[in-house]
């Protein structure tokens, strides 16, 4: 029963692992891609590669396959990835950010007294 535990999660962590790969990787390649249609052509050649590999049975072959293409990631990762204007890091983010808290905003201004 332990081994059987012990092969499924570690099955279920390398699922996880080339899950997590696929996504940033197929992230990266919208940096890298400078139209659409070309992103499309990277983005397949790119789940070519993925699926190249996924009737590998052994785990230790695929524990290899996932570290090294862990490293060709980490290798052609874009140098200035894009970021959404209003995300953290963007040229937008907390541009107008909200008033400090005590400061009172008056919207009827001159009409206080009615």
């Amino acid at each position: 029963m332990a081994s059987t535990a012990g092969y499924l999660a570690r099955r279920t962590a390398q699922k996880e692992r080339v899950r997590l790969l696929y996504r940033r990787a197929l992230k990266d390649t919208l940096n890298w891609a400078v139209h659409r249609h070309l992103f499309y052509q990277d983005a397949s050649d790119l789940r070519d590669k993925f699926e190249a590999n996924r009737h590998v049975d052994n785990m230790d072959v695929i524990d290899r396959l996932i570290d090294d293409a862990e490293a060709r990631y980490r290798n052609f990762q874009h140098p200035d990835p894009y970021i959404v204007p209003w995300a953290p890091g963007g040229t937008k983010f907390t541009r107008n950010p909200p008033p400090p808290q005590g400061i009172e905003i008056i919207y009827n201004y001159g009409k206080e007294d009615q």
